[in-house]
């Protein structure tokens, strides 16, 4: 696999991230302003009840904002690597420790293994980025 193909994987990964968890995110801001309580789907509560949850830190309106810009930021973290921008990976770096405390905090098991992957395929094709 070339580092050009590497770059562009990591790219669909960084969307992938923010696309996938902000777009519900953005109903959970909405269900949880208008409702009151968190929302379900297929029966599991999306971002509540989580370890944030048991810590204390309940789920409202301004965190799960935050999230959604977390997730907004992906998307621009993809649009740069799309193009080899370094500073999209630095920037994707950067967010890491962000990213990792809202996946655990919501307890989000499918962000950490596609967070981990983009960030391999970033080590590994780093010459490669402008």
């Amino acid at each position: 696999m070339t580092h050009a193909t590497m770059i562009k994987i990591a790219s669909a990964c960084a969307w992938m991230q923010g696309i996938g968890f902000g777009l519900p995110c953005i109903y959970g801001i909405w269900h949880l302003a208008k409702r009151k309580s968190i929302a379900t789907f297929l029966g599991f509560p999306t971002y509540g009840h989580g370890p944030f949850e048991r810590i204390g830190v309940t789920t409202t309106v301004p965190l799960l904002t935050a999230f959604l810009l977390v997730c907004a930021w992906e998307c621009v973290c993809g649009w740069g690597l799309w193009n080899s921008n370094k500073g999209s990976a630095v920037v994707s770096f950067a967010i890491l420790p962000v990213e990792i405390l809202f996946y655990a905090g919501f307890a989000l098991p499918f962000g950490p293994p596609v967070m981990i992957l983009r960030i391999v395929l970033l080590v590994i094709a780093w010459v490669a980025l402008r």
